[in-house]
């Protein structure tokens, strides 16, 4: 069993770290970084960390006591959860919980619930964002009849724009095609099913150049029928 003590300074350590990295991130975000800022936590989010620390209670029952005596604490550690795990989606951080449940028998530290939510994309044909990426530019067009390696790619790519991708430096595009990607990856580990690329059908049938004595013809009915 893991020493409380220790758990209790891990916590207040990655507390005191989040403040710190908060205050030095002030005044020094670009373009890039502001494009990638954290989202907001909503209500969903509150309601699913409040779930996954009455989860912790109930299965590390005696570990969770012994880390979270102190009410403030455990506060303190929840608002710190919720601003760190506000990148995924709800539904996820409740899967990276289960997930942390069934694999491990002591109270999980922040760290370790954030890889399990970020989960396993390679286990569901995700490659990683950045591969994603060099695939979504250098597919060639029509972009919905390539063979992607993930419909995740291609739906990212048409978030994204295509001509955005294609015109703009990658310390510019990446980011933007990496948050939609990253969400589409979320929703395929969540159980979704992406719809394939919609490619355009071919028509029933291919209609061949007219030749002149055709031509001709069909001049002379339109000059009878129009009297003409």
């Amino acid at each position: 069993m893991q020493d409380s003590n220790s758990l209790i300074q891990q916590v207040a350590q990655e507390i005191a770290a989040s403040q710190n990295n908060s205050t030095t991130a002030a005044g020094q975000a670009d373009s890039t970084q502001s494009q990638r800022e954290q989202p907001a936590p909503g209500e969903g989010h509150i309601d699913a960390i409040n779930q996954v620390f009455a989860l912790f209670r109930i299965n590390y029952h005696n570990q969770y006591y012994a880390a979270f005596k102190d009410n403030e604490l455990l506060n303190q550690a929840r608002r710190l959860w919720l601003n760190s795990l506000a990148q995924f989606a709800p539904e996820t951080i409740l899967r990276g919980a289960r997930k942390v449940i069934e694999e491990s028998e002591y109270l999980p530290t922040l760290h370790r619930m954030i890889r399990a939510c970020q989960g396993e994309p390679g286990k569901f044909g995700l490659v990683d964002a950045h591969q994603a990426y060099v695939e979504a530019c250098r597919a060639p067009s029509p972009k919905a009849a390539y063979a992607w390696s993930h419909p995740a790619v291609y739906h990212a790519g048409c978030a994204s724009d295509w001509y955005f991708l294609t015109t703009n430096a990658e310390k510019v595009a990446f980011p933007i095609f990496e948050r939609h990607y990253l969400k589409l990856c979320e929703q395929v580990m969540n159980g979704a099913t992406l719809p394939a690329p919609n490619v355009p059908a071919l028509p029933e049938t291919i209609e061949r150049p007219l030749s002149k004595e055709e031509n001709a013809k069909r001049m002379e009915e339109l000059r009878k029928q129009l009297d003409l």
